[in-house]
């Protein structure tokens, strides 16, 4: 009997095998890499590239638990059959449980600042040429406008109301670890066009001073960090994406019809007018514009090689623009390996992306040509002159041609050509070592650069009318840029659980180096006949600048109820004398989670709840001279040149400097809440905010006879901004078949420059101008920034009207009364930003459909009619040597010439935006289950409700001035994974 039971128990005890597989809820699909543990005990397994797991465990019995980032961690039972097959359910919180954030990453449950991730899932959707399109509307204080409809065009971004007024207002983007230059680069519209946007795995946003003062001199205008897609250990997995689209304008600006022209021509203009009549009707608006098609395919491959996660991505873009001749075609490639080392203590990132653009540029001018060339024209003649196109000709000048009258827009697209072939590759490798005698600290050695060769040809047949004098042009341009980076820093995380803290503490050195090239060239015509004098007095030139920085951050947490965030930064900048050059830029912020507290840990209804607040300085040294603060000399302008003989030289002059300019710095104070309930069915945050700027970076006019410019960029004022911020997001419907969510963010900022002027409070100052129009004679402006009330305020003089309502023709009101009107009568009206931003994004998904769109609205915003102010007068018709168009307006107010000046073209632009709308069908496997399938059909730019008369209410400068239209898209998408 004991010989029995002692076998028995040692059977018992044998061990013995559990297999199974791990899939997804969402796609039924393997997981590879999901922990495998024997609960209580070190006995583990890790899930092959199917999802497959095999585990020995004593005695056949116990619990084994399931666990992988991005899903809820699930405990079952070991059956008796041994086998177990069990689907792990998405977790929405672990997969925001890290946040990437400045020099490393954190957890969220540890933030203290003003922080906003938006992961693909909520990005735009549809033909997305640039990647700041998928951000749009998607985060509260955050303000992304289309610069134009132009294939690859850039965006204003606007992080709480910017900062500055003559520097930039533009945030620090960081790519990978790489901050990057958004300077203007020649032969490309826009610099972050070189990043594809099926790369891009998320961004985070970081609004207040607290989140962003560890890249300190930089981040006055906060800070967007993007974080690329990485290698996945695992089985080959191969995705193929492709987006075909059709974009077509929405409408046309309006114009007078040739009938119209003929009618007012023939009521009151002269015989030599009259003449001028031509019999066509042509609709040039028509002729320049076209249906553009597009396409985007995009090739990725990752998996693992004998450890190595790795990911290699292609992409292949072709857009054809709305205005004839644009065209971009760009491809683009991708590669990320992430091996580690001694049993991962070592971990390597390699981040490598490379774009190559080939584009033709149409002449935009055509735009504006369109819309006032004269309809009683035909396009082309039977004439051999001008290459065939039909142009204003008289007898009184050597060309024929008549002088300073718009050309035939289709001839000003067809007989130019702008192709330029920009190239630029951004990539970093990253060493984070974790010490093999102290874990808890790591150190991080960061190198990467951002490289960049523009370079193009400007090409005008010699024989067109278009700078004919000249016999058009073949000129060439180029530039360089070479960017390097250097970071290194340590990072130290330990939790002393008898203390009931934890502390994550991080210190290191920045070295950033910004070099570009420009290259000078000659001038040639249309025949390749070089231009007298045109010779280049350098070949070309070298601006650089350069920022050495020591950081240091540290997050304690004590029993996760009570949170601080302290940073603090040392910058210096070779834009800055020796005396001025460095500066300390800090931060702190506190934080409470109300929801740990013992009277709310139980609550059912409340998921979340913790109050921040944060306070800190960032700096501004972007939109100023390298070399600002130098006496230096610098060649004259070929119009101020000196003649010996027949050869013209330009000389050297000294330029302008000011040797005591310095860092311009805004302290911001950020008070929030963050809340959740009914297990996060409903969540939002609330933000309060106010920023200081000092020290503006600020262009103001210099005294006669104190230094070699009627101006310079100077140290002087100051700016503040306050504003909220909401964001609430709903879980209305959550179930295996359907789900439904959507989110709402507004945002409300209120400006108010504080001061301009050396001696505070300067009445003689009437402002800072801006907002350039055009029209007249020489540089006009409509807007002005001014003490004591918001910048970019529309300074023009009060409208009179009539009984009726019609306005006066140069009758104004008199400001200050002296029976004169002139520019003492200007008046400060309506602002040209917005005060009110909105944003409403929604998903809804039943089985394999789903549905989401944008909306989006300004409020509070005007934009001057710059269309309707310059061409909307008799004058315009038949008060030059031809005939030309004009706008509608015309026949409203009955104008015989320009009112430039008028703030009768003061319009309301609020508005609200459909930005886009996509519904989704997903198949599921397809060829014989080896892939997924999904198919998509998308509209963008859907619809806008707003009272402005013009082309499109928005407007980033406030100033409509023909812009490029942007088109409405329709695309249809699919996305099959392997």
């Amino acid at each position: 009997m004991l010989f029995l039971l002692t076998t028995a128990a040692l059977q018992a005890q044998q061990p013995v095998t559990v297999t199974g597989t791990v899939k997804a809820v969402s796609d039924n699909l393997g997981i590879p890499g999901v922990s495998v543990v024997l609960k209580g005990t070190k006995i583990g397994a890790v899930t092959g590239p199917d999802g497959g797991f095999s585990i020995k465990v004593p005695a056949g019995t116990g619990i084994l638990q399931f666990s992988f980032v991005g899903y809820k961690t699930q405990e079952v039972n070991i059956p008796a059959s041994h086998v177990l097959n069990i689907s792990l359910v998405d977790d929405a919180a672990a997969l925001s449980e890290v946040v990437v954030v400045g020099y490393g990453t954190t957890r969220k449950q540890d933030l203290t600042g003003s922080i906003a991730v938006v992961s693909a899932k909520d990005f735009q959707k549809g033909s997305i040429t640039t990647p700041e399109q998928m951000l749009s509307g998607k985060v509260s204080g955050v303000s992304i406008t289309s610069n134009s409809g132009q294939p690859g065009a850039g965006s204003t971004i606007r992080i709480r109301g910017g900062a500055s007024l003559s520097a930039s207002n533009d945030p620090l983007i960081v790519i990978d670890g790489v901050p990057l230059d958004n300077t203007a680069m020649s032969g490309a519209s826009n610099p972050l066009s070189f990043i594809n946007p099926n790369d891009i795995e998320s961004f985070t946003v970081l609004k207040d001073a607290s989140a962003a003062a560890i890249y300190g001199a930089r981040a006055a205008n906060g800070v967007i960090i993007i974080t690329t897609k990485k290698g996945l250990s695992g089985d080959l997995k191969v995705g193929f994406s492709s987006v075909n689209s059709l974009s077509r304008i929405i409408a046309k600006a309006d114009v007078l019809t040739a009938d119209q022209i003929r009618e007012i021509v023939n009521a009151s203009g002269t015989a030599a007018q009259k003449a001028q009549l031509g019999t066509f009707n042509t609709d040039w608006q028509d002729l320049i514009y076209q249906d553009g098609l597009a396409t985007d395919n995009n090739l990725s491959f990752s998996g693992g090689v004998k450890g190595l996660p790795y990911r290699l991505s292609l992409g292949y873009q072709n857009q054809r623009g709305i205005l004839r001749t644009d065209e971009l075609e760009k491809t683009s490639a991708a590669i990320v390996l992430n091996p580690t080392f001694f049993d991962k203590h070592l971990k390597v990132d390699i981040n490598l992306k490379g774009s190559m653009q080939q584009t033709r540029f149409a002449n935009t001018a055509a735009i504006g040509a369109a819309q006032s060339f004269d309809p009683t024209q035909a396009v082309y003649t039977n004439r051999p002159d001008y290459n065939g196109y039909w142009e204003w000709l008289d007898n009184t000048t050597p060309s024929g041609l008549v002088n300073l009258v718009g050309r035939n827009p289709v001839g000003l697209l067809e007989q130019t050509e702008n192709r330029s072939n920009p190239l630029r590759s951004i990539g970093n490798i990253q060493f984070d070592y974790k010490f093999h005698f102290l874990p808890e600290l790591r150190a991080n050695l960061n190198a990467g650069y951002d490289i960049a060769n523009g370079k193009g040809t400007t090409y005008v047949n010699p024989t067109a009318a278009i700078n004919f004098n000249e016999k058009g042009y073949n000129n060439q341009y180029r530039q360089t840029r070479n960017n390097t980076v250097l970071d290194f820093y340590l990072n130290y995380v330990k939790e002393f659980p008898s203390f009931k803290s934890r502390i994550d503490a991080t210190a290191g050195y920045s070295y950033n180096n910004y070099l570009t090239t420009a290259y000078n060239y000659a001038s040639y015509n249309g025949y390749g006949e070089k231009v007298v004098n045109s010779d280049p007095a350098f070949p070309y030139n070298k601006p650089e600048n350069r920022l050495i920085s020591y950081f240091g951050r540290l997050n304690y947490s004590y029993d996760d109820r009570f949170l601080l965030t302290a940073t603090v930064r040392r910058d210096g900048s070779s834009r800055f004398s020796s005396e001025f050059r460095n500066a300390v830029f800090p931060s702190v912020a506190l934080a409470w989670t109300l929801k740990n507290e013992a009277f709310l840990k139980d609550s059912k209804t409340l998921s979340a709840l913790k109050l921040r607040i944060g306070y800190g300085v960032t700096g501004q040294q972007d939109g100023i001279d390298n070399y600002g603060y130098l006496a230096t000399y610098g060649y004259s302008t070929p119009t101020t040149s000196y003649q010996f003989g027949n050869t013209f030289y330009q000389m050297y002059r000294p330029t302008a400097y000011i040797s005591n300019i310095k860092w311009e710095q805004t302290a911001t104070t950020n008070v929030g809440i963050d809340a959740g309930f009914l297990d996060n069915r409903i969540s939002g945050t609330l933000e309060l905010y106010q920023k200081k700027t000092s020290d503006l970076l600020n262009r103001v006019p210099q005294p006669a006879g104190t230094n070699f410019s009627a101006s310079a960029v100077v140290n002087v004022g100051s700016m503040e901004n306050k504003g909220v911020e909401m964001t609430l997001n709903f879980v209305p419907l959550k179930s295996t078949d359907l789900n439904w969510d959507f989110s709402l963010n507004a945002t409300y900022n209120k400006n108010t420059i504080t001061n301009l002027t050396v001696v505070p409070n300067d009445a003689n100052y009437i402002g800072l101008p801006g907002g350039g129009i055009a029209g007249g004679v020489g540089g006009q402006n409509a807007l002005i920034s001014s003490v004591g009330m918001s910048k970019n305020l529309f300074y023009l003089f009060e409208q009179v009207y009539d009984q009726s309502g019609k306005p006066i023709e140069g009758v104004y009101v008199d400001q200050n009364g002296d029976g004169i009107i002139n520019e003492n009568d200007l008046n400060r009206g309506k602002p040209a930003d917005p005060q009110l931003f909105l944003g409403f994004s929604n998903n809804l998904s039943y089985k394999q459909w789903n549905l989401s769109f944008t909306v989006r609205a300004n409020l509070g915003n005007y934009v001057y009619n710059n269309v309707s102010s310059q061409t909307g007068n008799l004058a315009q018709i038949k008060g030059a040597a031809n005939l030309l168009n004009a706008n509608p307006s015309y026949l409203t107010t009955n104008f015989n010439t320009q009112q430039l000046f008028s703030d009768y073209y003061v319009e309301n632009a609020s508005f609200l935006k459909m930005d886009n709308i996509n519904i989704g069908y997903r198949f599921g496997k397809v060829f014989k289950t080896a892939a997924a399938l999904q198919l998509n059909a998308s509209v963008q730019n859907v619809f806008t409700v707003t009272k402005y008369s013009g082309l499109d209410p928005e407007v980033a400068t406030g100033i409509d001035n023909n812009i490029y239209p942007r088109p409405r898209v329709f695309s249809l998408g699919l996305n099959l994974n392997f």
